[in-house]
């Protein structure tokens, strides 16, 4: 398994922002999927985009693809392919995650079924085996059918990326940390300017931007399946946790947020602390309207609240009008506001400068972009 295809998924409308990730971090891309950016690497490279990407959902190897039409088909050709060469005799494996778009094989129940069967079929007869122990590493693999066309990976994450480590609580409806960061990365922040998100919630918009600020590695706190595979390397898996520690730096800034909700900077700070940014971070109970900095080329990112999250819709055209007054005192920044009610520029008082689609999970949202106001 050193001649990967390696295939790091993303939220639908992230896909440049991650494909630009990947090529920093010294890889050549070789194509780009709605979700997928593909690229050839080995089992360190495995590890080490784990480790260190930001936007992407999870790392899975591409292992095959073949057209199916029937459940037979679908069988045969999983059978035929060379499992031994990656699954040990005693290995475990279920397909836990199956997709199925436009196709005629479209039971996920017997399709996760029928692909475990083909493999165990195969194992049995290489090994020489009656039954197989499955009592070794464990491997977890997703099966994506489109207009009948199968494909296979294995997923060397586990959880999703998003679950940094930092934030076991969290308030209703959190955005993805994953998610932020993608806000974070088309914003072009580097951590250089002063930068607040005024409705912080439990506070991933800017922890996010401070980890990024502070060069932490988003994966240091956390687990990956492919730990517990015994054909990867934990020595070499710790030297690149080692490298990638000796590169945090110390915050040009301090990056503010605030929130209404005394319970929400409580978690903010306590997440904040899990993240290692408490140094780079300062949250405050205050309400939005509040808000006010001298301070010059500013960034705000902002998640607000939105008719489905509180169930009050007066209540938030009362936010976004609020929202807008207050940006009105702030001639000078940057604004990026994920939102998916779709009156938010008319509440707000203003047309954004540019707009994208990005889902937040499997609603819809825009992305409205203001820019400082030319004199």
């Amino acid at each position: 398994m050193n001649n990967l295809t390696i295939v790091a998924t993303c939220t639908f409308g992230l896909e440049k922002v991650l494909k630009r990730e990947i090529t920093d971090l010294g890889y050549e891309i070789g194509k780009v999927e709605d979700g997928k950016v593909y690229f050839k690497g080995n089992k360190k490279d495995v590890m080490n985009v784990n480790l260190h990407l930001r936007t992407a959902g999870r790392v899975l190897i591409f292992i095959t693809s073949f057209d199916a039409h029937s459940f037979d088909e679908l069988f045969d050709n999983v059978e035929n392919y060379t499992w031994e060469d990656i699954f040990e005799k005693n290995a475990g494996f279920n397909a836990t995650k199956i997709s199925s778009v436009k196709s005629k094989l479209f039971s996920k129940r017997d399709i996760q079924k029928i692909v475990k069967k083909a493999i165990v079929e195969r194992l049995k007869r290489k090994y020489k085996l009656n039954k197989l122990s499955e009592s070794g590493s464990y491997y977890e693999l997703i099966v994506n059918i489109k207009k009948d066309k199968v494909s296979i990976f294995i997923n060397t994450s586990g959880k999703g990326l998003h679950k940094r480590g930092y934030r076991e609580n969290a308030l209703k409806a959190p955005l993805k940390e994953t998610l932020a960061s993608g806000i974070i990365l088309l914003s072009g922040y580097r951590g250089d300017r002063p930068f607040s998100d005024v409705m912080c919630g439990s506070g991933t918009i800017v922890i996010e931007a401070a980890m990024k600020a502070k060069n932490i590695a988003p994966g240091l706190n956390r687990e990956f399946a492919f730990e517990k595979w015994k054909e990867y390397s934990i020595k070499d898996f710790e030297l690149l946790k080692e490298e990638a520690r000796e590169n945090i730096k110390p915050a040009e800034v301090r990056l503010l947020g605030n929130d209404i909700d005394y319970r929400a900077i409580k978690l903010a700070n306590e997440n904040a602390r899990k993240a290692g940014v408490e140094d780079a971070v300062a949250f405050q109970k205050m309400d939005m309207k509040e808000f006010r900095s001298r301070k010059k080329n500013g960034l705000m990112i902002v998640n607000p609240p939105y008719a489905e999250r509180i169930g009050n819709e007066a209540e938030v055209i009362q936010l976004y009008k609020d929202f807008g007054k207050m940006y009105e005192n702030l001639e000078d920044w940057k604004l990026f506001v994920l939102c998916a009610h779709p009156m938010f520029q008319k509440y707000f008082g203003e047309k954004a400068d540019r707009n994208r689609k990005l889902f937040n999970g499997n609603m819809l949202c825009y992305l409205y972009q203001y820019y400082p106001k030319r004199k």
